[in-house]
């Protein structure tokens, strides 16, 4: 198949089943850049000098659904009001475009805005600290429209370990365990990316619904610890879970590890975080850059993690979670949201049915957010919310 026939085979694929991407940062950059002025980066134009994501450009990577991350920092002196600030900035969106953006809550939502043609809305809080080990602030936030929560950020929380912080509980703790059991009950998905391996095995262990990883790639390809082990992979089928492969150069391309450390080392240098990707910390990285050529990534490197998860996991449990606008760096080839169907083209040549890029794009994230809310239904004929604390579970705090 040729180069051409590929792409015009994945967007016309699209057209059909779009793609549910698990992790978009949008809101926090809107956040840095612009204080939440919808006015000065207005999203229905382009947008490519400050942002990976805007309209017209979703539109041309075929995206039908998007978890928007509501994400805050771990350090956030004010954790759950800086959550509500981002989840009202998903509202704002979803208020300024309607013709655009469609509000979702269950599967049955994303499919019906797959039919009106607009792009279904969910959101994901990143990180356990947005909760404030309190699980009615958990279900606050389930009320307010959120559908998963990724357990830690880059930092260990409370009850959970991260997959960048040095161990803490050993994975979940009692508590943790609990918020696990409290998301099932909710319906909310899940997230295991950003978790140590330990968490990992903890919340399979303990979830009685699928899981997701909403932006991780396979530990196997590039030995960076957030990503996914193959022991987790081959336990997704009996879980039913989803792995949402992610495209950020770090995580999927094993020269890009160092370069990154020592990227995010001058970054912090400078005064600034190393996550920061407003104009005044591009160009710092990029003056980097120019000094310390950067490993690129491509479109075949992140098609290389999708062919080992296959193997790993399983056709039925895979997804894809970009983390746009939550990177400085992206492969060649998928620079922003406009860039999906050159990874379904590449997976095209390399074998893949329409069928299995139907899975891949939509299907395996619609079903998972299914399970979810059928394994909710029948928790909540026989359990009532929890009213543990993590002094209660895991002993006072020091």
């Amino acid at each position: 198949m040729t180069a051409v026939a590929a792409l015009d085979e994945a967007r016309a694929l699209l057209r059909e089943f779009p793609v549910v991407d698990g992790h978009n940062d949008l809101p926090w950059a809107l956040r840095k850049q612009a204080g939440y002025d919808l006015d000065a980066l207005d999203i229905a134009g382009d947008q490519h000098e400050h942002l990976h994501t805007d309209l017209p450009r979703l539109r041309a990577g075929g995206v039908g659904a998007q978890y928007w991350s509501v994400y805050v920092p771990a350090d956030e002196p004010e954790p759950v009001a800086a959550t509500l600030e981002q989840i009202d900035c998903v509202r704002q969106l979803l208020d300024r475009y309607p013709a655009q953006l469609a509000p979702a809550l269950t599967a049955g939502d994303m499919e019906a805005a797959r039919r009106d043609g607009r792009i279904a809305s969910l959101m994901g809080a990143e990180g356990g600290h947005s909760i404030a080990n309190s699980l009615g602030t958990l279900r606050g936030l389930y009320g307010l429209g959120v559908r998963y929560m990724t357990l830690t950020h880059n930092d260990n929380v409370d009850w959970a370990d991260s997959a960048t912080d040095e161990p803490n509980v050993g994975g979940l703790s009692a508590f943790g365990r609990e918020v696990v059991r409290e998301m099932n009950r909710l319906g909310m998905l899940v997230d295991l990316s950003h978790v140590a391996a330990t968490t990992m095995r903890d919340a399979l262990d303990a979830t009685s619904a699928p899981v997701i990883f909403s932006h991780s790639s396979a530990r196997a390809v590039c030995d960076h610890p957030r990503n996914i082990p193959d022991d987790v992979l081959e336990r997704l089928p009996a879980n039913g879970g989803v792995a949402m492969v992610t495209f950020v150069p770090k995580f999927v391309l094993p020269a890009a590890v160092e370069w990154t450390a020592a990227a995010d080392e001058n970054m912090r240098a400078h005064g600034l975080h190393h996550l920061d990707t407003s104009p005044e910390a591009m160009k710092i990285h990029r003056a980097f850059e120019e000094r310390t050529p950067r490993p690129v990534a491509t479109v075949s490197t992140v098609a290389d993690h999708l062919d080992h998860m296959r193997e790993a996991a399983g056709i039925d449990h895979l997804g894809i979670g970009g983390d746009y606008d939550g990177t400085a760096f992206t492969p060649d080839g998928l620079s922003d949201v406009s860039g999906y169907p050159n990874l379904l083209a590449e997976l095209l040549r390399r074998g893949w049915s329409k069928a299995d890029l139907a899975k891949l794009t939509w299907q395996n994230a619609v079903r998972v957010l299914g399970a979810a809310e059928d394994v909710a239904r029948d928790l909540r004929a026989t359990r009532t919310p929890s009213v543990a604390t993590i002094e209660s579970l895991d002993g006072p705090r020091g």
